[in-house]
């Protein structure tokens, strides 16, 4: 058995086995390339075999490296829950939590989760931060976060460990004065545009997704990032718009203004979720999860559903449901 592995070595090896770059393994890590070569190099000696083949590029994984690196990413997984366990192991004595939200939660829900977690974890530093979703998905899985509320994604959230909160069926808004069927919206030559959200955006991205489904080819003429802006521009007669529950919700000074009713056809949802590392503490990320779930029944979906009758049931909170 070789000896004197450095932690390091390892790491640097995860890195390269996952990106076959070193370039971008310095990039990641503020390390010069050559740095991040001589601990691959270094590692490779230690252990008497080549790892990776430099030859390639992208570099490849020898055999051998194939092998070591399903157990050097097992091994990284265990000392990093050895970690997390002992700085937050025990809720009550957690020491740091990195938490990012979405912005549909950044002004009624931050506020009193935050005052909440200071009272419930006196030993913690946070650090808060307000993200699209899909950047926070991807800063979780670069353990740039600990835990996070988005959208949950299409595609597979490899490394993360999700918790569901609400239930969040996507509506249509029209202008206070439009007194026609909302149907009337979905041709290519209604009188109002469709005012879209960026389909940088997950949110957006479903949207697209379920007008081609319906087979509804309608021009792209706006496309916008913020939310207050699409709902205030429906209620000034603008257009029309296809949000969610939740975001409709956020505009409370446009609600007088425009008219809400439900998407014509098949519903369709989208589903917002803690998401932690698979190395955070199971007993913090419960504790965050029954906190978001309260605040979202009182902030949102109970308020929401006594306005608008026909969500009850559709919009509502899942901290009880499986992933």
């Amino acid at each position: 058995m070789p000896k004197s592995l450095s932690l390091r070595w390892l790491e640097v090896f995860q890195l390269v086995a996952k990106s076959g770059s070193i370039q971008q393994v310095a990039s990641e890590t503020g390390l010069s390339i050559s740095t991040v070569s001589n601990h691959l190099r270094s590692l490779e000696t230690a252990l008497g075999i080549d790892l990776v083949d430099h030859g390639r590029r992208p570099m490849g994984l020898t055999p051998a490296g194939e092998v070591y690196a399903r157990h050097v990413r097992d091994g990284l997984i265990v000392l990093r829950k050895a970690e997390a366990e002992i700085r937050s192991g025990n809720w009550r004595h957690a020491t740091d939590l990195r938490l990012a939200l979405i912005d549909d939660f950044d002004n009624q829900i931050s506020p009193d989760l935050f005052r909440f977690l200071a009272h419930a974890l006196p030993r913690c530093s946070f650090r808060h931060f307000t993200r699209p979703s899909h950047e926070i998905i991807a800063k979780l899985q670069e353990h740039k976060l600990d835990a996070g509320v988005a959208t949950r994604p299409f595609e597979r959230t490899e490394g993360l460990i999700e918790y569901p909160l609400m239930r969040d069926p996507f509506i249509v808004v029209l202008p206070g004065g439009f007194s026609g069927m909302p149907e009337e919206m979905f041709s290519s030559n209604a009188e109002l545009p469709l005012l879209r959200y960026s389909r940088d955006y997950v949110i957006g991205k479903q949207i697209e997704i379920q007008l081609r489904r319906g087979k509804f080819d309608l021009p792209n003429r706006f496309e916008l990032e913020c939310n207050q802006s699409i709902i205030g521009l429906v209620a000034e007669g603008t257009g029309w718009t296809i949000t969610t529950a939740a975001s409709f919700h956020r505009a409370h000074r446009f609600h007088d203004q425009v008219r809400v009713v439900p998407f014509p056809g098949r519903n369709f949802v989208r589903t917002v979720s803690l998401f932690t590392t698979d190395v955070y503490p199971e007993t913090t990320s419960k504790l965050i999860q029954r906190a978001m779930g309260k605040l979202i029944r009182q902030h949102f979906t109970d308020p929401m559903c006594a306005s608008h009758a026909w969500l009850k049931g559709e919009f509502r909170t899942m901290e009880n449901e499986a992933a």
